[in-house]
């Protein structure tokens, strides 16, 4: 089976990430006196900086299981799913040292702020999940698809069961994946359903992208099923209820944000998907090649990492609006320089971390 490169994913990468950038410079600097959802300007842009999380996750099940399966129809996954896994873990080990204050640890102090999730850890996670999956479905790719698919709905239905999670007794390093009370941004639920749903999606581009019309076909069904889970996805919960009498279904169709982000997501993939053609090669293709590195880089110097100094040390919430807009394009150009001058790809973050693991071995 012939397989295509699916080039319209890196445009949609690049997108989140300068999204993402942009997101949390604002919001991170943007005085308080200024955040008002009255506002149409802000209430605009918090809502698309609420498509960044569900993009980067639903884009890294796609692609990840997309390559697992391409490696299989080759005969040869082994080596994909080592480092799927290598991939997965080192996330979780530089999303945790994102977290390091080594100038405080020199002093003796050392924060719980440490074992805080974030993106980063949710995905590496998410990596690992995904390679358990495979080796179970890999040999039944419609099965594989129809349990990606049911993962994804359930994450998303039982959201209010475990939406205000405490696991007090339960070791904070552990706890931290399932519970936002002791400080994390992010939880493996209900994050990994994006990503159950990106691969659900990468089992459809598999088998069907080689064929004529699938393009015409897959953009129309990304816009149809899109507006579909924005409008009709809370309805239809309601509906379920008002059916089977079961209490869940209306919980979470009162606070049904997940399925109206993935909504958003999948336009998002079908205007991206629909000039494709104008992106390859180009500059916003390469951006979206170095997500990782671009993470890296503007969370140092954000938040500053290792030091503890960063733009939030001196300008935590005191900018104004104008500050904040020209802050934001200046950062957004700033950590792009820098990743494409530093750090030419993704693999340059990748083998410094390798050499570090491997020092630790000598």
């Amino acid at each position: 089976m012939q397989v295509k490169r699916l080039y319209f994913i890196d445009a949609v990468r690049a997108f989140a990430i300068l999204m993402m950038l942009q997101g949390h410079f604002i919001d991170t600097l943007l005085s308080p006196a200024f955040r008002d959802e009255s506002n149409a300007i802000y209430y605009v842009w918090k809502y698309f900086r609420g498509i960044t999380a569900p993009v980067f996750f639903t884009i890294s099940g796609l692609v990840f299981t997309y390559l697992l399966l391409r490696a299989y129809a080759k005969g040869n996954d082994q080596s994909r799913i080592k480092k799927g896994i290598f991939r997965g873990l080192l996330l979780l080990g530089i999303g945790y040292s994102l977290r390091i204050n080594i100038l405080s640890w020199l002093t003796g102090y050392f924060s719980a702020y440490v074992l805080v999730i974030d993106v980063l850890q949710c995905i590496g996670l998410a990596l690992i999940l995904m390679v358990g999956l495979h080796l179970l479905f890999r040999k039944h790719t419609y099965i594989y698809s129809i349990v990606l698919f049911a993962i994804g709905c359930i994450i998303f239905v039982t959201e209010p069961l475990y939406r205000n999670l405490a696991l007090d007794h339960v070791p904070a390093v552990f706890a931290n994946y399932m519970t936002k009370s002791n400080g994390s941004v992010f939880t493996i639920l209900p994050w990994f359903g994006y990503s159950a749903f990106g691969a659900f999606l990468s089992t459809v581009f598999f088998r069907h992208a080689h064929r004529n019309r699938f393009k015409v076909f897959s953009i129309v069904c990304f816009y149809i099923v899109g507006l579909m889970f924005m409008f009709w996805s809370t309805p239809l919960l309601f509906w379920l209820h008002e059916v089977t009498g079961v209490e869940l279904f209306q919980r979470s169709g009162d606070f049904n944000y997940l399925f109206l982000r993935l909504g958003n997501v999948l336009i998002l993939f079908a205007l991206f998907y629909t000039f494709e053609r104008f992106l390859k090669q180009s500059i916003i293709a390469r951006i979206g090649e170095k997500t990782l590195s671009i993470y890296v880089i503007h969370f140092i110097l954000l938040y500053g990492s290792y030091t503890g100094y960063g733009l939030k040390r001196f300008f935590n919430q005191a900018l104004d609006p104008y500050e904040a807009a020209i802050g934001a394009i200046l950062f957004m150009i700033v950590v792009c320089i820098i990743s494409f001058h530093y750090a030419k790809t993704n693999h340059f973050v990748y083998s410094l971390f390798q050499r570090i693991s491997g020092w630790f071995k000598k």
